[in-house]
């Protein structure tokens, strides 16, 4: 991975953020209908950022399904909905996470898109660390239909630095480092509700505090209907590790407030950003 560039002018004031958490289904038009509810919900409140969870389209009742809704990169249904949502409610859009096609025939991309208030794309960020875990019979293998990126993105909005990953990625803080000093990081996730009991929150708050900034973590949050449980818990970190919005399970929006004030303190009061030597 290339590191990503650093040197940029520190932004002032405060800007709101959402997540919307959803528990998505197999059928991607329904989906599409609960988060575009969502998204009003949550611009309503004032957010000029409103992120989706992973996969927020579809949650197929098999690995396959999600092959077969892949969409080609930059034309289909699920991208002209972020990109005439975004342009409806004048806000900038992270699309969670979508299948796009691959290099591999049978494989996909787990790919987060964003919009800008135009509707314009201007990011896109495809997972590079692939979950596998299989314990007490419960077993996932993401490598099986997923292929991999291997670059770190990095967007600039009028009020934010935004550094994206996607739900596994937060446990290699290698990653974070090569996305240099942000304002706020945007991780869409569908943790599973076993690892994420353990390790959830602890991991975002740690993301937080090592690179001192704002943490919007935005999940999935139910029983799907292939029985899978994901953890839910979408939250707002401030840059001291501080938990400000939660919302626990089922589908919802969490609203709060970037303070640029709070950032400066946090990163002045304690230089460690300036500290590092590796």
């Amino acid at each position: 991975m290339n590191p990503v560039q650093s040197d940029v002018p520190v932004t002032s004031g405060k800007c709101r953020v959402a997540a919307v958490q959803m528990v998505s289904t197999p059928r991607v038009d329904e989906n599409l209908a609960t988060a575009g509810r969502l998204i009003a919900e949550a611009a309503a409140q004032g957010a000029q950022l409103v992120a989706l969870p992973e996969y927020f389209p579809i949650m197929g009742l098999r690995e396959r399904d999600k092959a077969a809704v892949r969409e080609v990169d930059g034309e289909g249904p699920i991208q002209s909905f972020l990109a005439q949502t975004a342009r409806q409610h004048g806000i900038w859009l992270v699309g969670g996470s979508i299948p796009l096609a691959a290099s591999v025939p049978d494989k996909v991309l787990n790919s987060s898109l964003v919009y800008d208030p135009q509707g314009r794309r201007a990011a896109r960020y495809d997972k590079i660390h692939l979950f596998g875990f299989e314990k007490a019979g419960e077993r996932y293998n993401e490598s099986a239909s997923i292929e991999p990126g291997s670059e770190p993105v990095v967007f600039e909005t009028p009020f934010a630095r935004v550094g994206l990953s996607i739900c596994y990625d937060m446990r290699f803080p290698e990653l974070y480092r090569r996305l240099g000093v942000v304002d706020l990081q945007v991780i869409p996730a569908a943790f599973t509700e076993t690892t994420g009991r353990a390790h959830w929150e602890i991991l975002l708050r740690a993301r937080a505090i090592e690179n001192q900034c704002y943490v919007l973590a935005v999940a999935q949050g139910g029983l799907h209907e292939n029985r899978r449980e994901t953890h839910g818990n979408s939250m707002l970190i401030d840059p001291w590790g501080v938990v400000l919005a939660r919302l626990d399970k089922g589908e919802g929006v969490v609203v709060g407030d970037i303070d640029h004030e709070r950032l400066a303190d946090v990163r002045t009061s304690l230089p460690a950003l300036t500290h590092r030597v590796m």
